[in-house]
């Protein structure tokens, strides 16, 4: 268990955490005053300083969200409280010489679920190689990922993007205090999966986050989830309507409303949602703001974006593990027809087509897997590129067991390689003994890349960058190796596919 206390002094007080298999530990810390009573719903304030010392030796809440969300290990669930706003620092126990580079992590989940105390993002492997690593959480679902701003009033200020603002918070607060961890406030990587892939991706179009980190990986980015303040206005009106308010009192309904209300309403809206395709997904940001003036993609493609460096990719087989949880892809041929309903006869003609079999299930999960995750990778590399290093790769590497279940290489399994999930209990249980040293050495060669990249903005020899000529793309598998744009015909087929046109 614990080895020893730590204490540090952060700009709002000291803080203790403890020191366990060569880390320290902070968990929990607070990065802004908690988003409670008249702040719900308003961007994140400054923390206040406490008095004494804050003892950050356990998680303390999640983001309201439903409970099956929250199971943290066997019977036990994190609680939740919207009192949400911390964030988590892991760094080596031996000092190092010179500051070490600080990796941010922000979770997936949606933007409706998930929290920074799940076991798989620790963090305590990457710390150990070398970095000050940091785990966020931020507002997720009604509370925070929906924008509700289209309802405010004199009475009840509503406040657009409040995750966004959330991160930015969280950045700034790893600017003024990383370096009493060890970490170099100048060279900062943000690094996220799916739904925090696509909040990294947007983070490079936020002018408030300019300067703030140094690099970006977006891992699975997902397509769709930016709309405009109309489609927002519209789902802010569904879910007033879902609490049983009417339209003119929806201020005052979403800031009395209990947490659990507005998870269900939203539960309730995303339903419709899924039927009704209204150019955006229910949650995520809204451009068109004073905070996020530009659709992130068209920022990449103008050059307006954070010229940061930055890593995109996918997994091979992104759209299976829709199959079995969260069933919101596109990946039956009546949703598909759906999706492409409003797009012109040759354009639906060219993306059926890419897929072999098609309407056979398993063309329809590769065809749903690359409208959710494959088109947002492929758009971000071209646009992203054009303007600064982009690195793109798809993750292959799936063991046996996985084959075995139908899985494969599916969404998020990239995350048990950056993790070094696959050396820990749990994860030599995924692996038959056949695997464990092809598990190992994907897991060795992921983590060097996203180390080196972390440390100078590069990921190492014989990965080139990612352009409109050579589409370089790195295929880490049993054997990793480079191709030039695979899965050729499948990118090109969506090009020109908006979700606005349908």
């Amino acid at each position: 268990m614990h080895d020893r206390t730590i204490r540090v002094t952060v700009d709002s007080g000291v803080i203790e955490g403890f020191t366990a298999d060569g880390v320290h530990r902070w968990r929990s810390v607070p990065y802004a005053r908690p988003p409670v009573g008249p702040l719900r719903l308003r961007a994140p304030q400054p923390v206040q300083p406490w008095p004494g010392v804050r003892y950050c030796h356990g998680f303390t809440y999640c983001a309201p969200q439903d409970r099956k969300y929250t199971l943290l290990g066997l019977g036990k669930f994190q609680p939740m409280s919207e009192d949400c706003l911390t964030l988590n620092v892991v760094a080596p126990a031996n000092p190092s010489n010179e500051p070490l580079p600080v990796m941010f992590f922000i979770h997936g989940g949606g933007y409706i679920l998930g929290s920074s105390a799940t076991p798989i993002y620790d963090g305590a492997a990457l710390a150990r190689r070398g970095c000050v690593y940091v785990s966020v959480n931020y507002r997720l679902g009604a509370l925070g990922c929906m924008d509700l701003s289209a309802l405010s009033t004199p009475e009840h200020p509503i406040e657009d993007n409040l995750f966004l603002r959330d991160l930015v918070m969280a950045l700034r607060w790893v600017r003024d205090n990383a370096a009493v961890f060890g970490g170099d406030p100048d060279n900062v990587t943000i690094f996220g999966e799916s739904a925090g892939a696509h909040a990294v991706a947007t983070l490079l179009a936020t002018p408030a986050a300019k300067g703030l980190f140094a690099q970006a990986i977006s891992e699975s980015p997902a397509s769709g989830m930016a709309g405009t303040p109309d489609v927002a206005a519209a789902f802010a009106d569904d879910l007033v309507d879902a609490l049983g308010a009417a339209r003119k009192d929806g201020a005052a309904a979403v800031m009395s409303a209990r947490p659990a209300e507005l998870v269900d309403g939203l539960n309730r809206v995303m339903r419709r949602g899924m039927t009704e395709m209204r150019g955006a997904f229910v949650v995520g940001p809204t451009f068109d703001t004073e905070y996020l003036p530009e659709d992130p993609l068209r920022a990449m493609r103008d050059g307006t974006a954070h010229r940061v460096p930055l890593i995109v990719g996918t997994n091979a087989d992104e759209g299976r593990l829709f199959t079995r949880f969260l069933q919101l892809l596109p990946m039956t041929e009546p949703a598909i027809d759906l999706l492409l309903a409003d797009s012109d006869v040759e354009l639906r003609d060219r993306i059926t087509s890419a897929y072999p079999g098609y309407p056979s299930p398993s063309a329809c999960i590769r065809l749903g897997g690359d409208f959710a995750f494959g088109t947002a990778a492929w758009q971000i590399a071209s646009a992203h590129g054009q303007h600064a290093p982009t690195y793109v790769y798809r993750y292959d590497y799936a063991p046996r067991t996985f084959h075995l279940s139908g899985l494969g290489a599916t969404h998020a399994t990239e995350l048990l390689a950056v993790f070094d999930i696959y050396r820990t209990r749990p994860g030599s249980l995924m692996t038959a003994v056949a695997d464990r040293r092809s598990a190992r050495r994907v897991s060795n060669d992921v983590q060097a890349r996203w180390r080196a990249f972390s440390r100078t903005g590069s990921p190492g020899d014989g990965w080139p960058r990612y352009t409109a000529d050579e589409r370089a793309v790195m295929i880490f598998d049993r054997h990793s190796r480079l191709e030039h744009d695979p899965n050729a015909d499948r990118r090109k087929a969506w090009e020109g596919f908006t979700l606005a046109s349908s």
